[in-house]
């Protein structure tokens, strides 16, 4: 079997729900990733597009992959698949596209990931196909396994929470140190090697360039953290404690060596291992926590021979349980902040997370990085990626 390396990984920078990327159409803003990750090689070299996206209706639909491609400069030639794996699904994307370049079946993949949840909000396709009379992805069968359950990622996060007895106050200073960390990167310009710089609208409608992640919040305090009112009234975490809704693209080149001496470039990492389990759907965002332990266990590491962790902060109880649990040390987790400062673009969160690992560890001078994502259905996903 061969080896999966990634050549160069790019993001966008978020947008806020009806932010500074509110007037993208999702397929163009791919595109301008798509491109951004071209760069000056051959389009022809590129032999597969992989693209995650969770929404996939209305301008998400009509496997939204391949509208990238006809949206950017590589050629007609180029084909393109939309995976969803709800919140990995960008991070399936990357496993999928490492798998096809190790097998040999191709030599160079883009994996990539999109969400405008401005234009397409979460829950869209469901609801608006439920009241069309077109029914609900809850089937009989489902029913009768999980009578009178309704999946709710909000109920799972609580039931994190309670489960594994994270307080209220540890939650809102994880969301505060979140902001922190990343308002401390942004100034610090510990993205601008990951980031494609758009062209993005201001609240005037003005045209800015769009580079830095429109969540994080430079003057945030621990007080107003915890002001924040609850999601739900018995409830522990807030919108300040939970994933921003959030805009944007993001992808990784994939190569085997003999696709390495096509494009002529170094590999910034080596994909070393994947895993991807399912779980309780109920409680849903556990899985990261027997995933990470599976994955190491099959490579035969220890929690501590990994330098950075990315957890998707989907919700603060999310990363605090998986600490709790694996035993890793919280200094190496998120050293940037996560998703509650710089927003989860669902289908674009998972090579939004690996652009962040690959350049936080290569520019740290660290070797290996683990980086996980709760998904809905009580999936989970692990890579474990080696910066070279």
């Amino acid at each position: 079997m061969g080896e999966a390396y990634i050549v160069k990984a790019r993001r966008t920078a978020g947008g806020r729900k009806g932010g500074r990327l509110r007037d993208w159409h999702p397929a163009d803003l791919a595109a301008q990733v798509l491109d951004d990750l071209v760069g000056a090689h051959d389009p022809a070299l590129f032999e597969d597009v992989v693209m995650g996206c969770v929404s996939q209706f209305g301008q998400q639909s009509t496997n939204v992959a391949r509208n990238a491609v006809l949206a950017s400069k590589l050629p007609e030639s180029v084909p393109g698949t939309t995976v969803d794996r709800q919140c990995g699904s960008s991070q399936q994307a990357l496993h999928f596209a490492a798998a096809t370049v190790m097998a040999g079946v191709m030599d160079v993949v883009i994996a990539a990931g999109v969400e405008s949840m401005t234009r397409v909000p979460m829950g869209l396709p469901f609801k608006l196909a439920r009241d069309a009379g077109a029914g609900s992805y809850m089937s009989p069968a489902m029913a009768r396994r999980y009578p009178g359950i309704q999946f709710s990622q909000f109920t799972g996060a609580e039931m994190m929470a309670r489960k594994y007895d994270l307080s209220k106050d540890a939650l809102d200073e994880y969301g505060f140190g979140s902001q922190v960390k990343a308002a401390a990167a942004a100034r610090g310009g510990a993205f601008d090697a990951e980031i494609v710089p758009v062209v993005g609208l201001d609240s005037e409608g003005a045209e800015v360039e769009h580079r830095v992640d429109e969540g994080i919040r430079f003057d945030a305090t621990l007080e107003a953290t915890r002001a924040v009112k609850l999601l739900a009234e018995d409830g522990r975490l807030t919108a300040a404690t939970s994933s921003q809704i959030c805009d944007g693209a993001s992808g990784v080149i994939l190569a085997n060596a003999a696709g390495l001496k096509k494009l002529g470039m170094e590999p910034m990492a080596r994909v070393h291992q994947m895993t991807v389990i399912g779980e309780d759907p109920v409680i849903m965002l556990e899985a990261p926590i027997n995933a990470t332990k599976r994955a190491l266990a099959k490579t035969g590491m220890t929690i501590d021979d990994i330098d950075l962790f990315e957890v998707n902060e989907a919700f603060a109880s999310v990363p605090l349980a998986w600490l709790k649990e694996t035993g890793a040390d919280p200094a190496k987790l998120n050293v940037h902040g996560g998703a509650i400062a710089l927003g989860h673009p669902l289908g674009a969160s998972g090579t939004k997370l690996m652009a962040t690992l690959v350049h936080a560890l290569r520019a740290r001078r660290k070797r290996w990085g683990l980086q996980t994502m709760c998904e809905g259905g009580g999936l989970a996903n692990v890579t474990i990626v080696e910066a070279l």
